[in-house]
């Protein structure tokens, strides 16, 4: 009796070992598929938040730069400033019709964008007046207009945010001067290109003449938008379309547009 109780408890103990080994397989298979499975979801919701942000950036800054140069029908023309205004690795700062350039780390470009408010042309404030690219109400009197209307100016750039430390597109109206907010979070960097009337290619704003910012006749848009940490260096194509390795760990993908002027027409500014 004594024997075959020890070779029962030695089947029990053979067989619990082998329970043990199995069932730690079966967790390892399971964690390791959940982890894979984790992983596939950051990286497609980082993918789809990248891809949000790229393309608000580009409808906002878009729908502003088509409305570049309007005037309405009941408003006398305006000579001066010219619709856009572009800085080549640097953010337009001073003045609404004497804008300066300043150059930010990243060397990412910016743009001012001109045009006559009314009800029509811009989200209405409160109290009935034009608004800029943040909702606030422009209530400048502009001479040039004939006492009718006002000039909105927006001014879009990329830069890191000083309270997140995060890259954001920037937007500053002159219904409160000096006063950017930011639009877009994961915008690192933004690149205008300008399209002058029978021009054979695109320029970058550091080769367009004062006389020949009137004559810009549509924009090439881009802006690089990272993501969050992937825990892998990824690579990805910029926006001069070159194949490059991101120095973190983040995914960053590059989007373009092309817009078009519609208000341009030299002889109307």
């Amino acid at each position: 009796m004594t024997q075959r109780g020890d070779i029962a408890r030695g089947h029990t103990l053979v067989e619990f070992v082998i329970a043990i080994a199995l069932g730690l397989l079966v967790t390892a298979g399971a964690v390791s598929l959940y982890t894979a499975q984790r992983s596939v979801f950051e990286r497609s919701s980082d993918a789809m938040r990248i891809r949000e942000a790229g393309l608000t950036s580009l409808t906002l800054m878009g729908q502003q730069i088509q409305m570049a140069g309007f005037v309405p029908a009941d408003t006398a023309r305006f000579v001066r400033p010219p619709p856009l205004f572009g800085c080549s690795g640097g953010r337009p700062t001073g003045a609404d019709d004497s804008v300066a350039c300043e150059a930010l780390p990243a060397r990412s470009d910016g743009i001012v964008v001109r045009y006559v408010g009314d009800t029509v042309s811009t989200w209405p404030s409160a109290t009935g007046q034009s608004t800029d690219c943040l909702g606030q109400a422009v209530t400048n009197s502009n001479a040039a207009l004939g006492g009718q209307g006002v000039l909105v100016v927006n001014r879009y750039f990329a830069r890191v945010s000083g309270s997140t430390g995060e890259p954001e597109l920037y937007c500053e109206g002159n219904g409160k001067a000096g006063s950017a907010q930011p639009l877009v979070e994961g915008v690192e960097y933004v690149r205008f290109r300008y399209w002058l009337a029978g021009g054979s290619a695109a320029m970058d704003a550091s080769a367009v003449t004062a006389s020949q910012w009137a004559k810009i006749v549509a924009v090439d848009l881009c802006v690089l938008v990272r993501g969050a940490p992937q825990g892998r260096r990824v690579r990805y194509v910029d926006c001069d379309g070159a194949s490059a390795l991101g120095a973190d760990m983040r995914a960053r993908q590059a989007f373009w547009r092309r817009v078009a002027i519609r208000n341009h027409a030299e002889e109307s500014l």
